[in-house]
C-alpha cells in the first residue's frame, strides 16, 4: 500500500510541475490563439501561487512536502526511496536531474519573472460582475 501511495504522490507531483510548465506555455500561446480562458483570473492566481510556492521552497532551502511524504512512503514501503517501479522510474526520470541546488533555485526564480512578464503580456480579466 505504501508504494502505491509513493507512486501516486509521484504522479501527483509531475501533475503539478506539469500545471506550472504547461500553465505558462497556455497563457502565452493563449494570447496569439485568442483563447480567453487564459485570461480567467482564477486560473493566473493558481498558476502564480504555484510558481511561488516553487521559488520560496528553494530560496529557502526547503525540500517540497512531496518529495518528502513520497520518500517517508517508499521507506514504510521496506524499500528505498525511489524504488523500481514502473511509474517511479519513468516519471523520476522526467523530473528529477542531479545539479547543484542554486541551479534550481536561478531556473525556478527565471520562471517564476517569466509568469510575471506573462500578467503583463497577457493580463487576466477582472470581473466586476463575478465574484473572484
Amino acid at each position: 500500500m505504501h508504494l502505491s501511495l509513493a507512486d501516486l504522490i509521484l504522479a501527483a507531483h509531475a501533475l503539478f510541475v506539469a500545471f506550472v510548465v504547461l500553465g505558462l506555455v497556455a497563457v502565452l500561446l493563449g494570447k496569439y490563439r485568442r483563447w480567453g480562458w487564459v485570461r480567467n483570473l482564477r486560473f493566473r492566481l493558481v498558476h502564480l501561487m504555484a510558481i511561488g510556492i516553487v521559488i520560496a521552497e528553494s530560496w529557502f532551502g526547503l525540500v517540497c512536502p512531496l518529495t518528502e511524504w513520497e520518500n517517508r512512503s517508499r521507506e514504510a514501503a521496506g524499500g528505498e526511496a525511489y524504488s523500481s517501479s514502473f511509474i517511479q522510474h519513468w516519471l523520476h526520470e522526467i523530473l528529477f536531474y542531479d545539479f547543484d541546488p542554486w541551479v534550481f533555485t536561478v531556473a525556478y526564480s527565471v520562471f517564476g519573472i517569466l509568469v510575471l512578464v506573462a500578467w503583463l503580456l497577457v493580463p487576466p480579466e477582472y470581473s466586476r460582475n463575478k465574484k473572484i
